[in-house]
C-alpha cells in the first residue's frame, strides 16, 4: 500500500530552515558513479541507505534537476562508493557542477564496468531496480550485484553533520 499526501495538504516550511533542521542527522557521504559512452560519471550523495537484505536492495535520492543522473539512468546501473574519513576533497570535487569530476581520481572497474573509487570505505555495484519521483527528488532503488570484499573495509567513514564534514573519534 502506498500512502501519499497531496501537496495542498503538506505543511509549508522555509526550505533553508528545513535543510538546517535535517542537518542535525549525521550521514555518511557517497559518490554514486557509473560509466557511459562519454566516460565515467558521478555525483556526491549523502542520502543513501539499505532497503532490504532479501533481495539485497539499497537506495539513494537525487535532485530531479540533476544533469548527471539522467546519464546514469540510461545505463541502468551504478556503484555506490562510500567515502572514507580522508576523502572530503573527493566529496567536494564530485559536488561541483561544470568541472571534470574525475580529474586526478584513481579508480578501477567493477565486473559490470562501473567506476570504483580507490580507497573508498566500501562499494556496492547495482542495477537500477526502481525509481520513484518524490517532490524535487527521485528515490532510486538498486539491486546489489557485487560488493567490496571484507578486506576492503579498513577505514573510518566520512560523515556530514550540521553542514560540516566530521570524523568518528575513538572512544579509547
Amino acid at each position: 500500500m502506498t500512502i501519499t499526501t497531496s501537496p495542498t495538504q503538506a505543511t509549508s516550511f522555509d526550505p533553508r530552515v528545513f535543510r538546517d533542521t535535517l542537518g542535525h542527522y549525521a550521514s555518511g557521504i557517497t559518490i554514486i558513479s557509473g560509466i557511459d559512452q562519454e566516460g565515467p560519471i558521478g555525483f556526491t550523495c549523502q542520502s543513501f541507505y539499505s532497503v532490504s537484505t532479501e533481495p539485497p536492495l539499497v537506495s539513494f535520492s537525487v535532485m530531479t534537476n540533476s544533469t548527471t543522473y539522467p546519464r546514469l539512468r540510461e545505463t541502468g546501473k551504478f556503484v555506490v562508493n562510500v567515502l572514507a574519513h580522508n576523502q572530503d576533497t573527493i566529496s567536494n570535487q564530485f559536488a561541483r557542477k561544470g568541472t571534470d569530476k574525475w580529474a586526478g581520481i584513481e579508480w578501477s572497474q567493477s565486473q559490470a564496468g562501473n567506476p570504483i573509487i580507490a580507497e573508498s570505505l566500501m562499494w556496492l555495484d547495482c542495477d537500477i531496480w526502481a525509481e520513484h519521483e518524490a517532490g524535487d527528488h527521485y528515490i532510486v532503488i538498486g539491486s546489489v550485484n557485487e560488493m567490496s570484499p571484507a578486506s576492503w573495509h579498513k577505514e573510518e567513514p566520512l560523515l556530514f553533520f550540521k553542514g560540516q564534514y566530521r570524523h568518528l573519534r575513538d572512544a579509547n
